[in-house]
């Protein structure tokens, strides 16, 4: 079996409640979305074949510790799927950034998703299972991605059918359209029990950069 790799690295986690964490990220090849906002765009395509093997060796070059699998969407891989099962079977803190298309429950109970429900700025909230968020587990979070008041609104809507006290909300503000300000005082003013959630690699580093 062989996984469509874009690339693996180490370096801090920049989302989610795990946001400062270092972290081992394994950014897999190919989506069946394509959000207006995409920052990984380079990971529709190309990138390497590994075996699973392969993935796993690196992975453990890397060192102990946090794991992410992300995209693209990994979880169009079964072999990816069944990696990131074995892993967190074995041990290991796993967390898979979904893209809220795909169901969750191929998932192993050990993993943590984290599953991106896309607003209407994003081109693709139509395409979102919704029955996602019935199949949250304890550990899960959400992340929504907002650029304008039409994405918050559609967060409400979904978060109303949401245990927050279960499950984080990671709100975030789209990078260079709104301002994290603006955000923070619309989530403020509406008592939302929700987490800011800032990207911090693209504050550390450049937001451009890759392998960060």
């Amino acid at each position: 079996m062989s996984l469509h790799v874009c690339e693996i690295f180490r370096s801090i986690q920049g989302e989610s409640s795990f946001a400062g964490w270092p972290c081992i990220f394994v950014r897999l090849t190919g989506c069946n979305l394509r959000c207006r906002y995409c920052d990984t765009t380079y990971a529709y395509t190309g990138g390497e074949s590994l075996s699973v093997r392969a993935v796993l060796e690196r992975v453990e070059a890397l060192g102990d510790g946090l794991i992410e699998f992300t995209g693209g969407e990994p979880l169009l891989q079964e072999p990816a799927v069944e990696l990131m099962n074995a892993l967190a079977r074995s041990g290991r803190s796993v967390l898979v950034e979904t893209n809220g298309s795909q169901d969750i429950s191929v998932l192993a109970d050990e993993v943590i998703a984290i599953v991106d429900m896309k607003g209407p700025s994003s081109g693709e909230s139509e395409k979102m299972d919704l029955a996602n968020l019935e199949r949250l587990r304890a550990k899960d979070e959400l992340k929504f991605v907002i650029g304008a008041r039409a994405d918050y609104a559609h967060m409400l809507a979904l978060l109303a059918h949401v245990d927050t006290q279960r499950n984080t909300a990671n709100v975030s503000p789209l990078f260079g359209t709104l301002a994290p300000a603006e955000l923070a005082a619309w989530m403020l003013a509406d008592g939302l029990y929700a987490r800011l959630n800032l990207q911090q690699h693209k504050y550390i580093w450049q937001p451009d950069a890759r392998g960060v």
